[in-house]
């Protein structure tokens, strides 16, 4: 199996996946008039910010599965030089296996603690022996390696 990736050019990764998926999730909610950050006691719209959480979750587990899927690579990775590999064997992950990673990233993230929950997940690679895993990692049985 190749060298794991280091966690630094994962992080920078993951920056990169959430800032293209994020775009067009806000470019989908914006075209419904929908702004999540938008607060006032006089229009509450909870339904609408709901609806952009749920939007969030969808694509980025769509995003992150459909290309891991495929070549173990979301964009992020394949622009730094890494892939998502089963731990075991060091294949491209399953659907299952992808659609489990995903999950454990990105439903937490999109519905209630964005940024507590990606910086735990994500940096637990930072201090995870041997293998470097994040929480969405050991949930799949993953690695991130270089390429």
């Amino acid at each position: 199996m190749p060298p794991l990736a280091p966690s630094g050019r994962r992080t920078l990764a993951r920056i990169i996946d959430m800032i293209l998926v994020g775009i067009v999730v806000w470019l989908i909610t914006w075209g419904f008039g929908v702004s999540e950050y938008d607060v006032s006691s006089d229009n509450m719209q909870v339904g609408k910010s709901l609806a952009q959480s749920a939007l969030a979750a969808v694509l980025y587990i769509a995003y992150d599965t459909v290309l891991i899927t495929r070549s173990g690579q979301t964009l992020g990775k394949k622009w730094l030089g890494m892939r998502v590999a089963n731990l075991d064997n060091g294949s491209t992950p399953s659907v299952q296996s992808t659609l489990t990673r995903s999950a454990v990233l990105w439903i937490p993230f999109a519905f209630c603690c964005a940024c507590i929950w990606t910086a735990i997940s994500g940096g637990w690679s930072y201090f995870d022996k041997p293998y470097k895993q994040g929480l969405h990692d050991k949930a799949a049985k993953t690695v991130v390696v270089t390429t």
